[in-house]
């Protein structure tokens, strides 16, 4: 079951939240820079991470699942959020340049279907970055914060996942070191500098990017029946006169004199014999 829309609100609201949205929003411009001149999709619940590129991207649309709920984002100025059905985003087909989920795969009941979506509605050429809590990070352990719901993955089940859902994986990268104690979110830059060095397999969350995978579309070689029409005359060997096996003698005996008369008609008077 998701977590409600209104949970997640309050979380990024607070100082965790707002720390985590630093950290994984870096994460991202890293990955993508400001996106300018791109169109933008945040699925699931990514807003916190897009909204710097605003007024840079040509375009930032967030879809949110319908069992979380939807909000109306941005605060000031036209809606740009939409509730959608997990397995039927309402966009055209590779309409997208980047794509960006967070809290969407983790607790859904069919994240290969919501990933194919993601790949029906990415363009040729564009990227997409998942976020989902690290298997053995800290934060995957913790009921308080958004990312303790829901299945956690290693980096080798997040690439199969991709890769099921027609997605290659481009790289990956590692973010949210802090422990999720509100009282330490102060602390997050520190501990974000430190733990990538010293203890890269405990961050709360894991960021993988990935392609999408086309294929070139060859024809299949059709065979297609040829008509022959049967001869009525058909040449017979030794001078034997062409008959079906149904005809009778008397027939046969037509069917010569017929020929017969076809071919002395096709003479010219000039051959005929004195």
């Amino acid at each position: 079951m998701r977590r409600d829309v209104l949970d997640l609100r309050q979380f990024y609201a607070s100082d965790l939240g707002r720390a985590a949205r630093a950290m994984v929003g870096r994460k991202v411009l890293e990955a993508w820079g400001d996106a300018r001149g791109l169109d933008v999709l945040a699925l699931g619940y990514a807003t916190p991470f897009v909204a710097p590129m605003q007024g840079k991207a040509r375009r930032v649309v967030a879809a949110m699942p319908a069992q979380q709920g939807v909000e109306v984002w941005p605060a000031d100025g036209r809606n740009l959020a939409t509730l959608t059905p997990e397995d039927s985003l309402p966009f055209a087909n590779a309409l997208f340049d980047r794509i960006l989920v967070v809290h969407g795969i983790e607790e859904s009941p069919d994240p290969i279907g919501l990933l194919r979506e993601v790949w029906r509605v990415l363009a040729p050429s564009g990227r997409v970055v998942v976020a989902v809590a690290a298997r053995n990070g800290f934060w995957a352990n913790s009921e308080r914060t958004p990312f303790g719901h829901g299945r956690p993955y290693s980096r080798q089940q997040l690439a199969e996942l991709l890769r099921e859902a027609e997605l290659e994986p481009s790289g990956w990268t590692r973010a949210l070191y802090v422990p999720p104690v509100g009282w330490l979110a102060g602390s997050a830059e520190g501990f974000e500098q430190m733990g990538s060095r010293l203890w890269p397999g405990f961050s709360g969350l894991l960021l993988m990017e990935a392609v999408k995978q086309t294929f070139a579309v060859k024809p299949r070689a059709k065979r297609a029946r040829l008509r022959t029409g049967r001869p009525l005359l058909a040449p017979a060997p030794g001078g034997a006169p062409a008959s079906r096996n149904s005809e009778t003698p008397a027939a046969t005996n037509r069917l010569e004199a017929a020929a017969e008369g076809l071919s002395l008609a096709a003479k010219s008077p000039g051959d005929a014999a004195p």
